[in-house]
């Protein structure tokens, strides 16, 4: 995950230590020679103060004074010379004072040189400095001035080794901080790693309730605040799960009423347009031919046997209709139960083509059915058996040209399809998804011809749907194929 949150802790512990680092080696870096100088300054303005309060009380010759003052110079890296009101010097640090005393008299004279000198801090009867000696080309912090016993002094640190002992501790701390900054990067990522473990597992936990799994439980042990969360996660996926089911009972109640009023609405909207519409006709050829025998229009027998035949046949087809409306508006209501068994669907195709085999003689229609071994499947076989006779019969009134039907049989996964294809013209694409509905024909001059009402794709659809099962029309170049899926069994 990439905003995680062990990489949002790991990110924010190690950002902040190594911005704390950075921001070390940043002022120790620009500001580490200036407080290294004013140390500096402070350390030989005390270093003055001591001499100076010393010579004030004329302890120049007292040996605890001397002792001092040369631990103090010692320790500080503090050179001093002190020379009296004649000229001679009185006290020194160095035993190779000649360089300060000329340096002295230099100051008392005011003698040029070539030396750069930056006053630091100007008191009453002395300078702090900051100068570069022009032949050593040595960087010195210098207090020069006169005591208040009237002597003139000068006393000196050395600074050249600042910037030079700056940049090695500049490198030094870079060195240590960067080990510093990894180390503490895997201690950190590991320790994150512990917190959020538990974190993510809630988090995995609340994305599965979230998709309804609720089989899913906080299983790590936490003696914390995650563990409380996680054992109250717990209790809350088994209290979802159990008020989804009710509420998800009581809708789907619901919703079937809804859904089921809609539908008895609107299939009676459509079965009183349809029904009248397709009974119209034969009801008119009826009503014509019964009164053409009431009134005796043709007396030989030829012709009342030829009327008779009309009548039978209009009333067949009405009787067809009303039952095949039947067996619609019990799948579609859902009032006929799917029984679920297994059988041989080999054998009841083969019982379907046996029953319409004087059909497919008539017609000189070749019949491909290669299949000779048990296929055993799980579905209801009343429906089933409602499909393979509606697709066969489909078949053979739409087949022409080579005039073949082929029927096959081909396993797909846990699934088995059976297709029927027929030569003959194809379904325009427009039309394809139109054909599962009530009534609606293709080719109604066709469909009239062989008698059909448009009703037979509705059964197979409506079958199909009432086992959950997918169903379909796939066109070819030389004809259309219609299949059906059912779950295959174990043969």
């Amino acid at each position: 995950m990439r905003h995680s949150l062990k990489r949002q802790l790991a990110g924010c512990f190690i950002g902040v230590i190594g911005a704390t680092l950075i921001c070390c080696w940043l002022v120790n870096h620009f500001f580490l020679e200036e407080y290294y100088l004013k140390n500096k300054k402070n350390v030989i303005i005390s270093a003055y103060t001591v001499l100076n309060d010393g010579m004030t009380q004329g302890r120049a010759e007292d040996e605890e004074f001397t002792t001092e003052l040369a631990l103090i110079c010692n320790t500080d890296n503090i050179s001093l010379f002190v020379m009296d009101t004649s000229g001679n010097p009185r006290l020194y640090t160095e035993r190779d004072y000649r360089m300060l005393q000329r340096r002295l008299y230099s100051y008392i004279f005011e003698l040029d040189s070539k030396d750069m000198a930056e006053i630091l801090v100007q008191g009453d009867g002395y300078i702090v400095q900051k100068y570069k000696e022009f032949l050593t080309q040595a960087d010195y912090i210098e207090l020069i001035g006169t005591l208040n016993s009237g002597e003139p002094f000068v006393m000196r640190t050395p600074i050249e080794s600042i910037r030079e002992s700056a940049q090695i501790s500049n490198r030094f701390f870079a060195y240590i901080g960067g080990a510093g900054v990894l180390l503490s990067s895997l201690l950190i990522w590991w320790l994150s790693r512990r917190i959020s473990r538990p974190v993510m597992e809630l988090a995995d936990l609340s994305k599965r309730m979230a998709e309804l799994d609720f089989n899913a439980k906080f299983n790590s042990r936490q003696d914390n605040e995650i563990g409380l969360l996680g054992s109250h996660m717990n209790q809350l996926s088994e209290t979802l799960e159990q008020t989804i089911s009710e509420l998800k009972t009581a809708n789907n109640e619901l919703q079937k009423d809804i859904e089921k009023k809609n539908q008895i609405d609107e299939m009676r909207k459509e079965f009183l347009s349809n029904v009248s519409h397709e009974l119209k006709t034969p009801i008119a050829l009826i009503q014509g031919y019964a009164e053409g025998l009431k009134e005796c229009i043709n007396d030989d027998p030829e012709s009342r046997d030829f009327y008779c035949e009309v009548i039978m046949d209009e009333a067949g087809k009405m009787n067809t209709l009303v039952k095949n409306l039947l067996a619609l508006n019990q799948l579609e209501f859902g009032n006929d139960m799917v029984s679920m068994e297994r059988f041989d669907i080999v054998d009841l195709i083969r019982n379907v083509l046996s029953s319409v085999g004087i059909l497919l003689e008539q017609k000189e229609i070749r019949l491909i059915f290669k299949e000779t071994d048990p296929i055993y499947v799980w579905a209801d076989e009343f429906k089933v058996e409602q499909v393979v006779t509606n697709y066969i019969s489909n078949a053979i009134h739409h087949c022409d040209f080579d005039k073949i039907i082929e029927v096959k049989t081909v396993r797909n996964q846990d699934n088995i399809r059976i297709s029927v294809f027929n030569t003959g013209v194809s379904i325009p694409e427009n039309d394809l998804e139109k054909v599962w509905g009530k009534f609606y024909k293709v080719d109604k001059a066709r469909t009239r011809e062989y008698g059909g009402s448009g009703i037979g794709l509705s059964i197979v659809k409506a079958a199909m749907e009432s086992m959950n099962k997918g169903y379909g029309v796939k066109n070819y170049d030389n004809g259309v194929e219609f299949w059906f899926e059912v779950d295959g069994g174990v043969n």
